[in-house]
């Protein structure tokens, strides 16, 4: 079987940007974001979803840490969608429920071909450390727009943003694990009635 790994570089005037992933990977991480809480975030879809990655950032943090986190997802996105291929002979959906203590969330997937984005995570603070919990939106459209999936985010319950944003970001790397997994029952078969995704 071919490897599923990719390699992206993103440079704009407001960031500069290398990520590389492998879908088959065992959940090792090499993070530096210059946003610790954030760089804890992604650890959490590298182990969960099983994925080795990598992501080296340099952002206008010194405005706040909007481009960056918005363009880790873009380039998370684009590494993904290379690295699934056509995506024949994949699950295509993925769900999961993670709890965290009083916190739950829910995260499904679908590798529909189709950018679409529902979230729904009333944060109970603006923050956790120096991360703008607003940017969670940002990264997760940033991702969809670019891996070209549809992607449904609910917090079910939740009094700490610690723990609201880690039960999102853990259940969205199970989900995409389940989705991305080969199934061994439809090997190269593209799982869609078009015949293409």
């Amino acid at each position: 079987m071919k490897p599923r790994k990719a390699e992206v570089t993103r440079n704009t005037r407001e960031t500069q940007i290398t990520v590389k992933l492998n879908i088959d990977g065992t959940g090792v991480s090499k993070l530096d974001t210059g946003i610790g809480f954030f760089d804890h975030m992604l650890d959490q879809i590298a182990r969960h979803g099983m994925i080795d990655l990598e992501v080296a950032a340099k952002g206008d943090l010194h405005i706040d840490g909007h481009h960056t986190v918005e363009d880790v997802g873009i380039a998370i996105g684009q590494a993904l969608a290379q690295a699934v291929g056509d995506k024949s002979g994949i699950r295509r959906y993925g769900h999961a429920y993670v709890p965290l203590d009083e916190a739950l969330s829910r995260v499904v997937v679908d590798f529909s071909g189709r950018p679409g984005l529902e979230m729904h995570v009333p944060f109970k603070s603006g923050s956790v450390g120096h991360f703008d919990t607003q940017l969670a939106f940002e990264f997760f459209q940033g991702f969809v727009n670019h891996a070209f999936v549809t992607l449904h985010i609910d917090n079910l319950r939740g009094e700490n943003s610690h723990h609201q944003a880690e039960t999102v970001f853990k259940a969205f790397g199970r989900a995409i694990r389940m989705a991305i997994e080969l199934d061994p029952r439809s090997a190269g078969v593209i799982p869609s009635t078009k015949g293409v995704l």
